[in-house]
This record gives structure tokens, sequence and C-alpha cells, in this order.
């Protein structure tokens, strides 16, 4: 008999992902969501769509009736109420896995491991905010709701990706240095190219929820994310390799990014403190993360192929031209 997959969410990045990834396995697959963006899915006859907002525990609750699925992945639980209420309502299925967040971990740690990091402390009031600075915490919360559930019987675990890139990516952040470096012959890379921040390729977060689903145990949660960790110089040179093309890297401290009115922050995925997650739990399952040269000729070609550029996401081509003019000078 096959194995059923509920994804919550499923038609934008990660779930999209996620439903492939399970398709692939061999599972029947249903997504849940409330129909507000396009079903890359809607002609696929593998995959089955239940509409219904996941904040509506009876919506839920009609699909876990409907569905009875084996396996449910959690792609948008941004609130921890959203992981209480799918633990309950779900505390019968084989799996339940919350995609959670390296923005969970509380404390700055190189690595950050699962069960030696401390996660964010999280107040009532950031619990139901919706703000970019309340995400962790949020995030950390629905972690310890997924203890919470495991210790009452459900089969709950939890998956921490770092910022996630690859086909897809709406948010844009990972194309906007795809975009430079496709379209310029020099680079302007914030501070002296050293930041260090942990990503992690789409399809190896859906494989890692996979794993975890059928091998993980109750109350855990597991790291995800690439199998190495470039620094932001080593992404535009990587990057370059997978565009076929040169560029050369201008490096640009806080005074001369001055020059154009910009911070160090004013790029996307740049951290003043290396984030980088230990991967070890997970691999000891059986998880293995992919490749750069397969996980960047994949993004590559989908980036080509779409109309995102990232440009909004930092500073313009011409701040940072007035950036390249002073690096001339010195």
């Amino acid at each position: 008999m096959t194995d059923t997959a509920l994804i919550l969410g499923g038609t934008r990045f990660i779930g999209r992902h996620t439903v492939e990834e399970f398709l692939d396995a061999g599972y029947e697959v249903t997504v849940f969501n409330r129909g507000n963006h396009e079903n890359p899915f809607a002609d696929h006859d593998d995959v089955a769509h239940f509409e219904g907002d996941r904040t509506e525990e009876g919506k839920l609750r009609l699909a876990a009736e409907r569905v009875d699925p084996d396996v449910v992945i959690d792609c948008v639980a941004y609130h921890p109420k959203d992981v209480r209420v799918a633990t309950d309502v779900f505390a019968d299925v084989d799996a339940y896995v919350y995609i959670s967040s390296g923005a969970s971990y509380g404390a700055e740690r190189v690595p950050k491991r699962e069960d030696e990091t401390p996660l964010c402390e999280c107040t009532a009031e950031q619990a139901t905010d919706d703000s970019a600075e309340s995400y962790g915490p949020r995030k950390a919360e629905g972690d310890r709701a997924v203890f919470a559930a495991a210790e009452d019987g459900v089969n709950a675990m939890a998956v921490r990706p770092p910022v996630v890139y690859g086909p897809h990516d709406y948010t844009e952040r990972f194309d906007y240095w795809v975009d430079r470096v496709d379209n310029h012959d020099e680079v302007v890379v914030p501070g002296d190219g050293t930041n260090l921040w942990h990503l992690v390729y789409a399809g190896d977060v859906a494989s890692g929820l996979r794993v975890v689903a059928e091998e993980g145990e109750a109350g855990e949660a597991y790291n995800v994310g690439d199998g190495h960790a470039p620094t932001r110089g080593e992404w535009v040179d990587l990057l370059a390799d997978a565009l076929d093309t040169e560029v050369e890297v201008a490096y640009a401290g806080p005074n001369e990014l001055a020059a154009a009115d910009l911070e160090l922050t004013d790029f996307p995925l740049y951290r003043e403190y290396p984030h980088l997650l230990e991967t070890a739990k997970i691999r000891r399952l059986g998880w293995e993360p992919t490749p750069h040269d397969e996980t960047l000729a994949a993004t590559v070609e989908e980036h080509r192929e779409s109309d995102r550029t990232g440009r909004e996401n930092g500073p313009s081509r011409e701040a940072e031209e007035r950036v390249l003019g002073v690096l001339e000078t010195l």
C-alpha cells in the first residue's frame, strides 16, 4: 500500500521541492493551501489539492479525515499556535515534521548544535507578531511545541534550515548575487569577503524532511545545511563558475561603502557574526547534501528562465559603481 503525504503549503518554494521529493520517493501527495498562488502541480495527476487556510482548525481536521495522511510536512507554520493545533489534529500520523529555522537559535555559537545551543525565548507578544524581528523566537516556540507534543506521544519532529536557495526562490535574496555575477564584470562584496552565512539548497531541505519523516525520532530537531559553507567571496567565485563567466571581486569596507551611503548589511545575505549549523545529526539518519556544482547549476538555469533579478534586495548598480569608483582611487 502506498504511503500518503500531506504537505501544508506546497506550491511555492520549499513546499514545491518537498512535493517533488515525496513524489519521487513513491508517495501519494496532497497539497493543502489557500489557492492564492499558482499551483505548479495543477495538471499533475499524482498530486491532489485540498483548499483551506491552515490557521483554521476545522479545515485541518477535515483534511486529516479526508486525506488520512501517513506523513504531514508543515511548511507554513509561522506561529507557535499553528504547530500546537497541527500536532493535535495530526496526532495519530506516522510522522509530523515541522519546518523550523536556524534563526530559532538564541545564542551565537560556531557551529550551532541541536542539543547544545540555546533557543530563542519567545514572549506572548512575539508569539502572535508577524515582524521579522520575532521570526526566530516564533520558530523556537514552535520547536518547543513539537517537543511537548512528542512527550504526549505524537511522532513530531523539527527540521532547522538556515537561509534556503535554489529554483523558485521567491525571496530573491540569492538571485541578487546570481544577477550581479551574470551581468557585470566587477561586483562589490561587503567587507573582506570572509563573511559566513551557512545556506542550504532547497532540494536538500526537501530530502531532509523526507528522511526525518521516515527515520527521525519523536521530539528531536535536525539541522540541514550545505556540506560546505562558503564565505561571501567564495560564493561569488562559485557562481562565476556556474555561470561560465569571469568576474572581478571588489571588497568594500564601511568607509568605502559610506561613499554611496551604504552599510555592510545593505547587501543580501550579509551577517556580522558567522552562522554555521552542525549537520552531523541528520547525516546519521542517512541524509547527504548535494554538491555545489549540482545545486548551483540547477539554481542558475532556473534563474535565467525566470524574471527574478533580486535587485530590490540590495544596493542599486548605480550605488555599487560609486563604491567601485572610490576603490579605484585607493
